[in-house]
């Protein structure tokens, strides 16, 4: 199954949602973010997420009728919601109405995050947090890269493009499919990125090992496959 990178962000605060999208952005998560409960709704029924973080006091719908919507039509997305509120009814509607946690502003990122991490892997849980394809394996954890036990330094964009071609298990992944989970929807990037950070990928964890571990299949995408020589 494909790794979904991305996360909605429901936050009617300019600088929060700001400062949100900067953080997940730094530690590999694509965002996209939006202010109002009706719209927020609309993304969650268009787009796959690994976790919807989500004001509750919002325009439009507010945080627990989108977060009861949702539920209502059968989106598992772990959701963790943000507010101002504090008190034990509060947190009870939240988990009442389906949310996964609920964390009281002003919250502490590192803890957020913890949480953030915390709520995606509960939803999909896996045997090991390490992936291995031949001699390469990652570390999503850690977001430690290595191969025949030599770390490789890679940059946040380039581990979170090689772990979704990883845990797709050695099927296609298409170049749309690896923009949309690698960048925001609102930066609109150029889809020709792909290949500027497939070629980058390829000179760190192929070209110094002789390997040639990430194939282009034409007119659809790359492959990650176990270890093959470069010059097989």
């Amino acid at each position: 199954m494909l790794l979904t990178m991305r996360v909605l962000v429901v936050e009617d605060e300019p600088r929060v949602a700001e400062a949100l999208r900067v953080g997940l952005n730094a530690e590999g998560w694509s965002t996209d973010v939006t202010g109002d409960g009706t719209e927020a709704l609309w993304y969650a029924e268009q787009h796959e997420y690994a976790a919807i973080l989500l004001d509750i006091m919002l325009p439009g719908l507010n945080g627990y009728r989108v977060c009861a919507q949702l539920r209502a039509a059968g989106n598992t997305t772990p959701i963790i919601m943000l507010t101002a509120k504090d008190g034990e009814y509060d947190e009870a509607e939240a988990l009442d109405t389906g949310a996964d946690d609920y964390v009281t502003k002003p919250f502490s990122y590192v803890v957020l995050l913890a949480r953030l991490r915390n709520a995606v892997r509960r939803r999909s849980p896996a045997p090991s947090p390490v992936i291995s394809v031949g001699d390469l394996t990652l570390d999503p954890a850690s977001r430690i890269c290595a191969r025949t036990g030599e770390q490789i330094s890679l940059t946040s964009k380039e581990f979170t493009l090689l772990e979704m071609l990883a845990s797709s298990q050695g099927q296609v992944v298409s170049k749309r499919q690896l923009l949309e989970g690698g960048w925001d929807f609102a930066a609109e990037p150029d889809i020709n990125l792909i290949e500027v950070h497939i070629s980058a990928l390829r000179r760190k964890i192929d070209l110094p090992f002789g390997r040639r571990s990430i194939r282009t299949v034409r007119g659809h995408g790359y492959q990650l496959v176990p270890d093959q020589d470069s010059h097989a």
